[in-house]
């Protein structure tokens, strides 16, 4: 069906999975790495780098003075940032340039990343629809099937649409009956999209244009004649990527007719920060809409009959005591899947003619092992769980019996599972540490999983072996880490290690494919993947125990994984690189900041860093059910003893740190990265360089071009291996 398949948190922070986006290939590895350590490779001269101006700007919160002497810098278009932003680049740029490994592992990259990926196909109407890139495509292409064995034919090719590949396609659904072809495409990396309808035929968009959409999808009706979807009101000009983004809309567009002909069909004008995902059943008679508040997990529902004319919207579930997933229905019985009296989350039934608690169903129940993700396809539930951070699969009939587990090679993350009520066939993607995406065709009917996608590959991943560890945290959690390289690595003594982890908004850190780190373990080096509380490997209650007040659990964790590494003579202090991207570049951030003597290297990656004032920029203030907010005394105290910006110390010798951002994130926006590397500069009291790196026309992540991937991923290797004096390639 249309309708997203497990918790809309609609504002959450985007995961980009351990290091950079993927792609693969590499040759053989040999027995024993060439990467060395050389301990008396760092210079012992300062490191020169710009200087910021510093106000003299003191603000009294909750009764404490705070000084934020880099406020200015939050205006991104200001003459005087800007000058800022080209001081430090420069810096940046002429550093990097002078790195002897930069141009090898450009052209590595570039070799293993030049392989085909594919998307996990959606079935509408007999047609299939999905992404493919043959190889070093900026954009991957939309294909669509007439049937299955068919050959496909080209839908969209995103590449046509800008010279240098930044305008993305962020989301996509065809119509009911497969002859329409709803997409949204957004511009430099921005959250804003703009949504266009194609004749998939022809080939050739309608007239239809939806401006100033966000955190939206499109939910088509059972006639095909329309769509649902969520937009905001129109920013101020020049304000884009900075206002706040309050009073998400539900509207109705018709096909043919122009937005401003588009019904308002729901909205909470008493509620500026609810957002809403809509969606409409299978069997066409119901809109479902989840209903959020920010990052928060616990959700409302809401539904209408769209058999009757004019009818209400129905608040069903509007108490925001747990979480609740529309999966499917049957008539007036609505299938959930709810975290209600189950953190683990299980599958309940509720008949919408006698919704009172007391005549709920329970069908499949909670596990010991965490429901990441149900689906209805067929007459059967789909649920995926999560054992030790890695995916198991299980089926279910129409009345929560088990049927089979799904059969899976090793420690792997799947994904997929999609469909409606009549379909015989769902598909899947398979991919680990040391395989990228395979997708899968699933047979309802017998359990069959067969190919139907799959890369070459120009290396062996049996050259490669993932392992599982579990480490004591600071207060005697027990934690899990994957720890992934060249076989045989634990016999090789200590080795380079790159340190990953995100511990955030209920999101599961679980094995993923990435070029990057392809190319870090084909160098030698050892990709160490934490999954930490705040995370939801284990359910909400290790999610509710790194959030707010707790969140400094999730810092533990993260310097408990590094205390282990050492301890266990895996690595050492100068051998040992931390990486972490948005709520991870916070993490990094606050470890980095709390113990500056544990880490050779530094990568926090457009990061939310000032902690007082991140809920003042675009949908920052949909994290306080994450971070607590700054206007609560005591959730003001726990973000102000661990807010990175507010917590450099000055004379403090820091390690290599390289921070990234861009221009055009408006989500974790770039003030958060300048202000840090601008404090963090001030506060340096040893040799190692502290740089920023500005990508432009870019955002927080979702639908970077493959060139700027490339490079940015260049640019972080060539970094670490220059922090950490190694050299060799590997190979």
């Amino acid at each position: 069906m249309t309708l997203s398949k497990f918790p809309t948190r609609f504002l959450a922070l985007a995961l980009l999975a351990a290091g950079c986006a993927s792609g693969p290939h590499a040759a053989p590895a040999p027995a024993a790495p060439v990467i060395r350590h050389s301990p008396g490779a760092a210079p012992a001269a300062r490191f020169a780098g710009p200087k910021a101006r510093r106000e003299d700007r003191v603000e009294v919160l909750h009764g404490v003075p705070v000084a934020d002497p880099y406020r200015w810098l939050e205006d991104p278009d200001s003459q005087e940032t800007t000058a800022w932003v080209a001081a430090e680049n420069k810096i940046t740029n002429a550093y990097l340039d002078k790195i002897p490994a930069r141009a090898e592992v450009k052209k590595r990259l570039t070799e293993l990343w030049d392989y085909a990926k594919f998307g996990i196909p959606e079935k509408h109407g007999g047609r299939y629809f999905f992404t493919a890139n043959d190889g070093l495509r900026n954009q991957a292409p939309v294909y669509v099937l007439d049937s299955l064995g068919g050959e496909p034919r080209e839908l969209l090719d995103p590449n046509g649409l800008s010279a240098d590949g930044t305008v993305a396609l962020r989301d996509s659904t065809a119509s009911r009956d497969g002859k329409l072809w709803a997409y949204g495409l957004s511009a430099a990396g921005s959250d804003w999209e703009t949504w266009k309808v194609r004749d998939v035929v022809s080939g050739r968009d309608l007239s239809d244009r939806l401006d100033w959409v966000k955190f939206s999808g499109a939910a088509w009706t059972a006639d095909s004649a329309g769509f649902y979807y969520c937009r905001f009101d129109e920013p101020k000009a020049g304000t884009e990527l900075e206002d706040t983004n309050y009073f998400h809309k539900v509207y109705y567009h018709r096909i043919g007719t122009p937005q401003s002909a588009d019904r308002l069909a729901f909205d909470r004008p008493d509620q500026k920060d609810l957002g809403f995902s809509p969606g409409v059943t299978d069997d066409g008679r119901y809109l479902v809409i989840s209903v959020t508040r920010g990052t928060e997990v616990k959700n409302g529902l809401y539904y209408q009959d769209l058999s009757v004319p004019g009818s209400p919207v129905v608040r069903l579930l509007d108490t925001f005591d747990a979480q609740y997933d529309f999966l499917g229905n049957d008539g007036p019985i609505f299938w959930l899947a709810t975290t209600l009296d189950a953190p683990r989350a299980r599958v309940i039934a509720i008949d919408i003619r006698h919704p009172e608690r007391e005549n709920w169903r329970e069908l499949i129940p909670e596990q010991a092992d965490t429901l990441q993700a149900a689906h209805t396809v067929g007459n059967y539930f789909v649920g995926t769980y999560l054992h030790d951070a890695a995916s198991r699969i299980e089926v279910f009939d129409s009345s929560g019996k088990p049927v089979r587990t799904v059969a899976l090679p090793g420690l792997a993350t799947v994904s997929g599972f999609d469909g409606e009520a009549g379909d015989p066939e769902t598909f899947y993607a398979l991919t680990s540490y040391n395989r990228p995406a395979t997708i899968y065709r699933y047979d309802l009917a017998t359990g069959e999983s067969t190919v139907f996608r799959q890369p070459n590959l120009a290396f062996d991943p049996e050259q490669y072996e993932t392992r599982q560890v579990f480490f004591r945290s600071k207060d005697g959690t027990k934690v899990p880490m994957f720890l992934s390289g060249k076989k045989g690595w634990s016999e090789r003594g200590k080795l380079p290690v790159l340190l990953y982890g995100y511990g955030g908004f209920n999101i599961p850190v679980t094995p993923s494919f990435s070029v990057r780190n392809l190319v870090w373990m084909e160098r030698g080096g050892l990709l160490a993947v934490a999954s930490l509380r705040g995370g939801g490997e284990y359910g909400e209650a290790w999610h509710l125990a790194g959030s707010k007040l707790k969140k400094q659990n999730v810092f533990d964790d993260f310097i408990g994984a590094a205390e282990y590494l050492i301890r266990e003579g895996i690595t050492t202090t100068s051998q040992l690189a931390i990486n972490g991207r948005s709520n991870g570049g916070l993490l990094v951030g606050a470890a980095l900041t709390q113990r500056p003597d544990l880490f050779g290297a530094a990568l926090p990656g457009v990061g939310v860093l000032d902690m007082l004032r991140f809920h003042k920029f675009t949908i920052g203030w949909g994290w306080i059910s994450d971070y607590g907010s700054p206007d609560d005394p005591e959730e003001w105290k726990a973000l102000y003893a661990y807010s990175p910006y507010h917590n450099t110390k000055s004379g403090t010798a820091y390690p290599p740190t390289l921070i990234t951002t861009a221009d055009h994130d408006d989500r974790g926006v770039p003030a958060h990265s300048f202000k840090f590397a601008a404090a963090l500069q001030h506060a340096q009291g040893g040799p190692a360089p502290i740089l920023i790196r500005i990508e432009t026309k870019a955002g927080h992540g979702g639908g970077k071009p493959t060139t700027k991937q490339i490079e940015e991923a260049t640019d972080e290797l060539a970094f670490t291996i220059q922090a950490l004096g190694l050299s060799g390639s590997g190979r």
